[in-house]
């Protein structure tokens, strides 16, 4: 048996902090159908959303950083430890990790960072009460206004991931290169990676 684990946002597009666009309706479609395509030797794991867990839904955008502040290191522990135990039991030959590029939890390779002591945290609960498109067009702001950076560093739960799983190929899906990277999984997938 080989494994494919797998950010849950990628293929529920729900899961994102703001709510789904089009660039996540389309994700969700093609890896759905990849996933489909996988012959009987394949498993999926999407283990549960870090951020939902910590936060619920929706959510405003945070760094690394902020979700750091607000407990996600040990949300992250518990998800790492339920996927190693699933791959303890299971003894999968080849594991296949998928992440998302600049999550603050999910990024494999990159995430996002700001200050976390200018962060306004009130808007976490403020976003609840918001419409999608105040959600999308209030999020952009924060985006701005906190002056959210792409670093190259691995994501709270990824990095705990790589830590402890050396053996396992690791994925970043870029949501805004959705054809580049569906080659790369299919490579890692089907490939001799």
């Amino acid at each position: 048996m080989k494994l494919l684990i797998i950010s849950p946002c990628l293929l529920s597009p729900f899961y994102v902090y703001r709510g789904p666009k089009e660039k996540e309706y389309e994700t969700a479609k093609l890896l759905r159908k990849l996933i489909g395509e996988l012959g009987n030797e394949w498993q999926v794991l999407a283990y549960p959303c870090p951020e939902f867990e910590l936060i619920g839904w929706p959510r405003a955008p945070a760094s690394r950083e902020v979700f750091e502040r607000l407990g996600m290191r040990e949300r992250a522990k518990v998800i790492a430890d339920f996927i190693g135990r699933v791959l303890t039991e299971e003894k999968p030959e080849k594991v296949v990790f998928v992440g998302v590029k600049g999550s603050p939890t999910c990024g494999v390779f990159h995430t996002s960072s700001s200050d976390p002591e200018g962060y306004p945290y009130r808007a976490m609960q403020e976003f609840f009460y918001l419409s999608k498109e105040d959600r999308i067009k209030r999020s952009k702001e924060l985006v701005e206004e906190q002056g959210f950076k792409l670093v190259k560093m691995p994501g709270i739960l990824f990095e705990i991931l790589r830590a402890r799983f050396h053996e396992a190929v690791y994925v970043e899906f870029d949501k805004d290169n959705i054809e580049e990277s569906l080659e790369r999984l299919r490579e890692v997938l089907y490939g001799s990676l």
